[in-house]
């Protein structure tokens, strides 16, 4: 049993270590500037199994794919599941890496702080996605599609989400958009998701409002639940960051076990929902519209 809370703690830092790079909402432009792999054979490696799905999106080729992560979570796209695994996405192998010679490493920007200086320390070139929201997603991907000599599959995948953008902003013009309270978890813990971090854009992407706005740049805020009452949420949502079932059981006992939650609206009206985290998680994903759907149902009641 001590082992197993062991286990759980050491889970638990390893990913308020990761809340803690989930600050810049820019694709990283100094690492892209110049780069270009249009003329070459080039090799990528894709350390987040949300960066293969954008490569297979644009068309790119096994062959050019050398390196993927491994997630007992998510699959990575068939194209590539014979690439060499470079291991946990959070911290990818790098002996690994650099005995594959790739070109270039693909890797979420929250873990930029983490990783660039070891990317640097081996000779690889690294380019930082931006999935921290879906407008920064399709950012990366015409970053990408330049690259890569893919700007017209790029294109057309971003031409897509502005037009499922325009759709979905008519049908929510007539909407009486609820005040919504976000909490992301994780064991023993939870903060407050902004509109600035993923399940916050998609949040706001349905027309609901963020009680506590965009953070004023940051995803995530530490908020005692006594200032989160003076907002008054008409909605709370709760989601995990990661061992959703875990997080549950804490998020149940919490809101049974701190008398202050007795006193929102939200939990006398019964409107906390518990949200699916492997679409309203911490990484922008082609599943956002699936995501938007299950958003509507509970935020709408339709």
């Amino acid at each position: 049993m001590k082992i197993k809370k062991l286990v759980s703690l050491i889970l638990a830092v390893v990913i308020v270590l990761s809340f803690a790079g989930c600050v810049n909402q820019h694709a990283n432009k100094e690492n892209n500037e110049g780069t270009s792999l249009k003329n070459k054979d080039y090799r990528i490696a894709a350390t987040s199994v949300a960066t293969c799905e954008i490569l297979e999106a644009l068309g790119v080729e096994s062959e050019h794919v050398i390196g993927i992560p491994h997630s007992d979570a998510y699959t990575v796209p068939k194209v590539y599941e014979n690439a060499k695994s470079l291991g946990n996405p959070m911290a990818p192998d790098m002996e690994i890496l650099k005995s594959l010679n790739a070109d270039i490493v693909f890797t979420p920007n929250s873990l930029e702080g983490e990783l660039k200086q070891k990317y640097d320390d081996i000779g690889v070139k690294s380019y930082f996605l931006n999935l921290k929201s879906v407008d920064g997603m399709y950012a990366s991907i015409k970053d990408i599609g330049n690259m890569l000599g893919k700007t017209e599959e790029a294109d057309k995948l971003v031409k897509e989400y502005e037009q499922f953008k325009a759709e979905l902003s008519e049908e929510n013009k007539n909407e009486n958009p609820p005040k919504v309270l976000i909490l992301m978890g994780l064991p023993g813990s939870y903060v407050v998701a902004t509109e600035s971090s993923y399940v916050g854009s998609l949040v706001k992407l349905a027309g609901a409002e963020n009680v506590y706005g965009d953070g004023d740049g940051s995803d995530f805020l530490n908020v005692n639940v006594e200032d989160m009452l003076n907002k008054k949420p008409d909605i709370i949502l709760r989601t995990a960051h990661a061992l959703p079932e875990q997080v549950k059981i804490m998020f149940e006992d919490e809101f049974k076990t701190n008398d202050i939650w007795k006193h929102f609206d939200a939990v006398k009206n019964g409107k906390v929902y518990d949200l699916d985290n492997n679409k309203c998680g911490m990484s922008a994903t082609f599943r956002y519209k699936d995501a938007i759907n299950d958003l509507k149902t509970v935020l709408y009641e339709k």
